[in-house]
């Protein structure tokens, strides 16, 4: 097994109704967690940096660097993808590293802006082997995006895969991202009416703030890369704080941060189980 273009993988889960977990990495050890997660369920997964964690870094390199090579050493398939980036020099840095998918979100452009620029990123991954996901509609920040009105038109949508020629699309269907409590409502009845209008695998932002049966019944609905991060964060946080407050004041970081990465590996694992059984 070795590094995968997203597409194929997604395409896969997709003709077999199963969820595609895609994982946000913002420390090496979250790569080093996701990977051993894959290998023990056996199941590919989406390793993704956000154009966010590029910054955290100072640049891109560094942190995809050692993910690459987490991925090229996974007993299973693996795609490295670059998470909403609306940077264009970033995505075209991250498909010289050898990314195999990048997200260009062009959601918040004109209309005619976005095609035209998400059209061009497709032809520039697509000569490199790579995959491409869009955004179309508004996932939303911080502040929560859960009105009707910002949400995902079929009819739009299709237009959208059609004319720019992308492998897999995000849409706007409930959730919104960094969602510390997962009690959003996803409206499957839209995701249904998206996924029979669209050709490409379906992409669900803002995975964190949906229950466990929530996200089983988007991927029943037509729904299939699933991207979590903050839950996880929330997962490793948790862990660290406990060790701090039961160790006092320890001075080696891998006291801390090996068993934060260990808590991050086992729900890695339990949503990897919970997004195939759906």
């Amino acid at each position: 097994m070795t590094l995968s273009p997203l597409a194929p993988l997604a395409q896969a889960a997709r003709r077999a109704g199963r969820g595609l977990a895609a994982f946000n990495v913002i420390h090496l050890e979250n790569a080093e967690s996701f990977a051993a997660a894959a290998e023990e369920t056996g199941i590919p997964v989406v390793m993704q940096i956000s154009q966010n964690a590029a910054r955290y870094h100072g640049s891109l390199a560094p942190i995809a660097l050692g993910t690459l090579e987490i991925a090229r050493t996974c007993a299973v398939d693996v795609a490295v993808h670059l998470d909403h980036a609306d940077d264009r020099d970033l995505v075209d840095e991250a498909l010289r590293l050898g990314f195999t998918s990048v997200m260009y979100d062009g959601s918040r452009l004109p209309d005619a802006e976005n095609r035209a620029r998400t059209a061009a990123v497709v032809r520039a991954a697509h000569a490199c082997g790579a995959s491409v996901e869009a955004e179309l509609g508004e996932v939303g920040g911080k502040d929560g995006v859960h009105a009707p009105h910002v949400r995902t038109d079929p009819a739009e949508a299709s237009r959208f895969a059609a004319d720019t020629g992308v492998d897999l699309l995000a849409v706007a269907v409930g959730s919104s991202h960094a969602m510390t409590t997962r009690d959003a409502e996803l409206d499957t009845d839209l995701i249904a009416r998206i996924a029979a209008a669209v050709p490409v695998p379906l992409v669900l932002h803002g995975s964190s703030g949906v229950s466990d049966a929530g996200i089983q019944a988007a991927i029943r609905a037509g729904m299939t890369k699933i991207n979590v991060s903050t839950h996880l964060n929330q997962v490793l946080t948790r862990s660290v704080r406990e060790i701090l407050v039961a160790d006092g004041a320890p001075v080696d970081t891998r006291r801390w941060f090996g068993p934060g990465r260990e808590a991050g590996r086992v729900e890695a694992q339990r949503l990897q189980r919970v997004f195939a059984a759906a």
